[in-house]
């Protein structure tokens, strides 16, 4: 089943294209805006106010109607698409998972699993790098 991809940008709500793990793998993500639940008839976003959009808006709003909804509420509704090539075994696929970032490898992400060899796989929020297992801190020696 082929993803439906986004024609431009005001139809997500979210969207991401990157390259992960040092360039072995790439991600494109995005999540569609929904339909106001109360008069189906506009998407709904976040509030306009004087000509731009409320960036860190606590709640989501429908241009048409008017109707406002909490942003944990809206969000629990979407879901978010990918394309994928996977880092670990190098096959493309796509995949679809509940917009919810949870903890990976001690960062902030969206996580879903690889079709071809089942290893999990990060987009992680605001480009941070996942923390390396078994990493150790060097000493600075200073003793020369």
């Amino acid at each position: 089943m082929a993803l439906k991809q986004p024609q431009s940008m005001d139809e997500c709500i979210y969207f991401t294209r990157r390259t992960i793990e040092e360039g072995k793998g790439r991600i494109m993500a995005w999540a569609f805006r929904t339909d106001c639940p109360k008069c189906k008839k506009a998407k709904m976003g976040k509030p306009v106010e004087d000509g731009s959009v409320r960036i860190r808006a606590k709640e989501y709003t429908c241009p048409g109607c008017g109707f406002t909804e909490p942003k944990d509420e809206h969000e629990k509704r979407l879901s978010l698409s990918v394309v994928y090539t996977c880092p670990g075994c190098g096959k493309s696929g796509e995949a679809s998972t509940e917009y919810m970032l949870k903890s990976f490898e001690g960062v902030k992400a969206f996580i879903f699993s690889c079709g071809s060899c089942g290893k999990k796989i990060g987009v992680t929020k605001k480009m941070k790098a996942p923390k390396k297992k078994g990493a150790v801190k060097e000493a600075d020696d200073d003793d020369d």
